[in-house]
């Protein structure tokens, strides 16, 4: 009998140029703590399936393959044109395994996630057969992020860009952390049918979600109980902070 964990898939967002970094250096090989931000992910990714990992890369593809693998076994998906998360995920689904059956997306440029909180999500996604679970969490001043409008308990029906999102809708504060757990089968079929016809002309993974509700799959909710968890580096600020809380200092 396999072990659940053999039918993980995991997806590694890290194309991104990181535009408000303010430097031509890819987002992800930003150091935290003297090691570059994707370093932290992949770590994280390898303590929860070990053999089918897949890194997207786009800018600075070339090095960001470079020190990857210099400390980690995985596998590499291009993507040649930033069109959206949705697309960076079509661009890696061809590289997992055949015995692949659920696929986690994390974000390379999310570093403090921890793999517990990666395997309580794949537990509850399983358990209760959903067809995409996402991981949200509650934050005071949600600005900029995607916002979960659910539908009843535990469930979702869309999620919201920040840029898309109308005024009641920027009042929830139940948010998207960018990390989800999604049966392999469903994520294909749902992205085929994604369009980018919204305020970025991009195609977004969010979309899945919205996709899943208008076909009655079950969609599943799990909250992260510590948001710095999720925090993501966008910045420099953002980046030091993120290194403070690391620090402790």
């Amino acid at each position: 009998m396999k072990n659940v964990n053999d039918t993980i898939g995991i997806i590694i967002l890290a194309a991104g140029k990181g535009t408000r970094m303010k430097s031509d250096k890819a987002k992800v090989l930003h150091l935290l703590s003297g090691r570059p931000l994707i370093l932290h992910v992949v770590e994280t990714a390898a303590k929860v399936e070990g053999k089918d990992i897949i890194v997207v890369v786009g800018h600075e593809a070339k090095r960001v393959k470079e020190v990857v693998s210099e400390n980690a076994d995985v596998k590499f998906a291009l993507q040649n044109e930033q069109k959206g998360t949705g697309h960076a995920v079509l661009c890696a689904l061809p590289h997992l395994s055949e015995d692949c059956g659920h696929v986690v997306i994390l974000s390379g440029d999310v570093p403090l996630i921890r793999h517990a909180t990666i395997l309580d999500l794949i537990e509850d996604h399983i358990h209760s057969e959903n067809a995409v679970t996402v991981l949200g969490v509650c934050l005071e001043n949600p600005f900029g992020y995607g916002r979960l409008v659910e539908s009843g308990p535990n469930g979702i029906e869309k999620i919201v860009e920040e840029r898309d999102a109308d005024e009641s809708e920027k009042k929830i504060n139940t948010v998207n952390s960018g990390i989800y757990c999604v049966n392999k089968n469903f994520l294909g079929q749902a992205l085929s049918e994604v369009t980018a016809d919204n305020n970025q002309n991009e195609i977004y993974l969010t979309d899945i979600v919205q996709i899943a509700s208008q076909s009655h799959k079950k969609i599943g909710l799990k909250i992260c109980d510590e948001p710095t968890e999720v925090m993501g580096v966008n910045t420099l600020d953002e980046l030091r902070n993120i290194e403070s809380i690391l620090t402790g200092s």
